[in-house]
């Protein structure tokens, strides 16, 4: 049998998903915000139900973290994150100075890529799908090799369910073909608008050296500042609390602790 190159096959699958995800991005231009919400809606649910077993996906699959842990990360970028954003506007003018006579209209970017974390993959496939077709985009999730499966589980529940309610299709994808050119190909995606890259230094580098808006959020190196008027019992329980939580993969985990004398 022939070698099978898989970086081609992630190149052609980065590029196919870009393409559909434009083409459905083209057709929710012209939701209105109840469809927008209502699909939303939909999608945050249903991560919520599968919060548990996707937690479990995740710890299995990438050998990082705690179950448990990850289960209560994909609750709060599911339906927590939903409570907190529903109510936002992201359709039409949604804000106006009468007097001034200024106007701002909400309108979409376009193609999102999103790069997951193979600390966090689940939560952060949620996380970034919702937010963005929130505001009308279309996402193509490029998850880290190592949480492949379970990025795409995420993924492909939440768009069947988004479909469900009436997004169109395509709008919601991720790749299954993971490879380094294949993700970049489908950050230098001529249809791509915006870059939302979360995991390693190089790949955020790399996030922001395509030439396009990127938002990359790397490794963490978090100190923790204990004053002097700190209850310092609470403030160890803390502290020690969020150090051990899903086992300290979190990048905003404290690293340090700098002590009032």
């Amino acid at each position: 049998m022939p070698e099978i190159d898989l970086d081609l096959l992630s190149i052609q699958e980065a590029r196919t998903l870009a393409i559909a995800a434009r083409d459905a991005q083209k057709q929710f231009l012209h939701a209105s915000q109840a469809e927008v919400d209502r699909i939303c809606q939909a999608m945050a649910e249903a991560a919520f139900a599968a919060s548990e077993r996707l937690g479990r996906m995740a710890a299995e699959e990438t050998g990082y973290g705690v179950p448990e842990h990850k289960t209560l990360k994909n609750i709060l970028s599911s339906r927590i994150l939903w409570d907190a954003i529903k109510d936002i506007p992201t359709v039409g003018i949604i804000r106006q100075d009468l007097k001034k006579k200024i106007y701002d209209i909400a309108w979409p970017m376009g193609v999102v890529a999103a790069l997951t974390p193979s600390t966090n993959p689940t939560s952060t496939t949620m996380y970034k799908i919702l937010i963005s077709v929130k505001a009308r985009n279309g996402i193509v999730i490029a998850p880290h090799p190592f949480a492949a499966k379970c990025c795409v589980e995420t993924a492909r529940l939440m768009a069947e369910d988004g479909e469900r309610a009436g997004m169109p299709k395509g709008l919601v994808a991720c790749m299954t073909r993971v490879s380094l050119p294949g993700t970049q190909e489908l950050m230098k995606h001529k249809y791509v608008a915006v870059i939302l890259a979360t995991g390693g230094s190089d790949m955020v580098r790399a996030a922001h050296s395509v030439g396009k808006p990127a938002y990359g959020v790397g490794p963490g190196n978090v100190p923790v500042y204990v004053d002097r008027s700190a209850d310092l019992q609470k403030a160890a329980k803390y502290i020690v609390a969020s150090k051990a939580f899903d086992h300290s993969v979190i990048c905003a985990t404290e690293q340090s602790v700098i002590a009032d004398k």
